[in-house]
């Protein structure tokens, strides 16, 4: 694991690896225990242009090659991926406060998108359309856009980056990614090995390590991308599209949510607890689609309620690099303060702490609140953290009212004995997506991923990678001669 954090400390860019030129480093911590894992000098607005040009140079050559070529470095991406998968999960666990159990998460799903990819390359189809016009042959080809930007987010690094990165590059792309500054190593430089040693062309993939202080909106102002792939909060979600638009770029983003997890009168509720605690809580809560609001009929939410906070008070928090820990760190003490103070804020509202966790350094344990104001902020704004809302109802049109009762529209999940009825509930949210008898965490590589209202523009996954990372090009051909009116 160290040899991750001190080779690939660096830059990529042009198939090289080499220093940043700025001015100051971006110091890379494990949040547990604040010990310094790699410092790397920043990349500047040079850097970024470099990585750019290059992309746009190899990406013709890769383009037109065959796509069975393409495919056989997402082969050998995903076996490298596979022999490699403990160093792996102790760099997950190092830079970002991962348990084993999440580490273990995350390399199954990046696992599974890199097998799409490996598919996607031969993805691609021409269609031939009827014309009014005789003698006139339309036809419509699918193409590369040329070369994509990418910026991920700090929590599932390694599989955020690989989401966009992989199908970019099947596709015919090519790629600079911006990794977030707390998993550079992760979220970026390991991504770029993995491939560099799988045999992909130089300058196809390149990564800038760098902060916004130090290249503003350069990323994603620059000529060449013609798609920017973003993945994090609804606010800089909202920048990066209005920065988008001003270009004549196509903006991808898979932002924030407040998801519910709703439990109706007839659920199993053992189920349903379990279902409940594991979306509110894996990953510290640091999860898009993590449940910040468990909505419980009132029939059954004083039972519920028991069997949940009994549970959640098993959770053991602490080293993340222990098996048995399930609640590890947060991932800076900005996030820590930010997690605190959503708990203190509902306390003075009002709301009651049925288990109320402490805080040490970035560590913050568990809390399930109750009593929050209907008309608080907190129940319409994303959580970042280890910290649930217990809300009753009466009945389902109030269920249904107040899951909607947010900004965000991301995911969310719905427990009942009767699966029609389920699904009838899922069909009146206002969410991407929508899951019956399960957690709210879910990705799959071939469904579509994403979310309404301020969750989101876009799908990524299956099919619409092929919207995302493609665009139609018509050619015409006119067999005889065609007839011009002057």
């Amino acid at each position: 694991m160290s040899s991750y954090f001190t080779d690939l400390a660096q830059q990529y860019i042009d198939g090289e690896w080499r220093a940043g030129s700025g001015s100051w480093d971006i110091v890379d911590f494990n949040p547990y225990d604040d010990a310094k894992l790699a410092s790397i000098t920043i990349a500047t607005t040079a850097e970024v242009d470099t990585a750019y040009r290059a992309a746009e140079r190899a990406q013709k050559e890769w383009a037109a090659a065959s796509p069975y070529a393409r495919r056989a470095v997402f082969e050998k991406a995903l076996r490298l991926v596979e022999e490699r998968e403990p160093e792996i999960v102790e760099a997950i666990i190092a830079e970002l406060g991962g348990t084993r159990t999440k580490a273990g998460f995350e390399l199954h799903l990046a696992k599974e998108f890199l097998r799409e990819a490996v598919h996607l390359a031969l993805r691609p189809e021409g269609r031939v359309l009827p014309s009014p016009t005789e003698g006139k042959e339309n036809r419509v080809y699918r193409v590369p856009v040329g070369v994509v930007g990418v910026i991920s987010p700090f929590n599932f690094p390694f599989l955020l980056s690989l989401k966009s990165v992989a199908p970019a590059l099947a596709l015919g792309n090519g790629v600079v990614l911006k990794p977030h500054q707390n998993t550079p190593v992760v979220g970026g430089t390991l991504v770029a090995k993995i491939f560099e040693d799988a045999g992909l062309p130089g300058g196809l993939l390149n990564v800038v390590v760098t902060d916004i202080a130090e290249i503003g909106d350069a990323f994603v102002e620059h000529p060449v991308p013609k798609v920017i792939s973003f993945t994090g909060s609804d606010a800089v979600g909202r920048h990066v599209a209005t920065v988008c638009a001003a270009h004549f770029k196509r903006a991808v983003l898979e932002l924030g949510g407040n998801s519910a997890l709703v439990v109706l009168d007839d659920a199993d509720l053992d189920y349903a607890v379990d279902a409940a605690v594991f979306s509110r809580y894996v990953h510290q809560g640091q999860v898009c689609m993590a449940a910040n609001r468990i909505l419980v009929d009132r029939s059954v939410a004083e039972e519920f309620t028991a069997r949940f906070v009994a549970k959640v008070k098993t959770l053991k928090a602490g080293d993340p690099d222990d098996p048995a820990t399930v609640i590890g760190p947060l991932i800076n003490s900005r996030q820590a303060d930010a997690v605190a103070g959503v708990v203190e804020q509902a306390l003075a509202e009002g709301a009651t702490a049925l288990v109320h966790g402490g805080r040490t350094a970035n560590l913050v344990e568990p809390s399930v609140l109750t009593g929050v104001p209907a008309d608080s902020a907190l129940l319409r704004q994303e959580v970042f953290g280890p910290v649930a809302f217990l809300v009753p109802f009466d009945g389902e049109e109030e269920a249904v009212r107040l899951v909607n009762d947010t900004p965000y529209g991301l995911s969310g999940a719905v427990h009942t004995a009767d699966v029609e009825r389920g699904v009838a509930f899922a069909r009146r949210i206002d969410t991407g997506m929508f899951h019956v008898n399960d957690g709210t965490v879910h990705d799959e590589p071939i469904v579509p991923f994403g979310g309404e209202k301020h969750s989101g523009l876009g799908r990524l996954n299956g099919d619409a990678m092929l919207d995302a990372f493609t665009t139609q090009k018509w050619i015409s051909v006119q067999h005889g001669r065609s007839t011009f009116p002057f």
